[in-house]
């Protein structure tokens, strides 16, 4: 059974992908990320995130003196998490045009991996068996959860 072939929409994925670091790299050839203070953010609150979004994209905020986080506008996250997904594409691409994808059910997927975690000449311990909860734990497992259950 041959792959699909996989059509890309718009603009190539690697083009886009590429895009995206160039303009990282050339963003911070050109500025310095904006840090934020936690007692900035404490004392200003989202002004204070505003104020650091409007000259660039991203702003760091820094936690006794280490920076810990970096706030960004959501249409720049979707922006960074759009790249992501396409160079991901672009790698799925590129493995099924060099030919490195298997074609199997899901009963040989599992045998194969089982095979992989297995060492030699022994059992595998951390088979699909051996690690699945017991029926009492797989009960108390969904209450904790606070979710409820499907078909209940």
């Amino acid at each position: 059974m041959a792959p699909e072939k996989v059509i890309s929409r718009g603009l190539p994925a690697q083009r886009t992908f590429n895009s995206a670091i160039d303009s990282t790299i050339h963003g911070i050839d050109n500025c310095v990320m904006s840090s934020l203070t936690a007692n900035d953010l404490k004392t200003r609150g989202v002004a204070a995130i505003e104020e650091s979004l409007a000259h660039q994209p991203e702003a760091v905020i820094s936690v006794r003196g280490k920076d810990r986080f970096v706030v960004m506008e959501v249409a720049q996250y979707h922006y960074l998490r759009e790249c992501e997904l396409d160079a991901a594409l672009a790698q799925s691409q590129a493995d099924v045009a060099a030919g490195r994808y298997v074609v199997e059910s899901a009963q040989q997927h599992i045998a194969r991996l089982d095979a992989l975690l297995t060492p030699a000449g022994g059992v595998a311990q951390g088979s699909a068996k051996s690690t699945r909860p017991r029926a009492s734990a797989r009960k108390t497992m969904g209450k904790s959860a606070g979710r409820p259950r499907p078909g209940r």
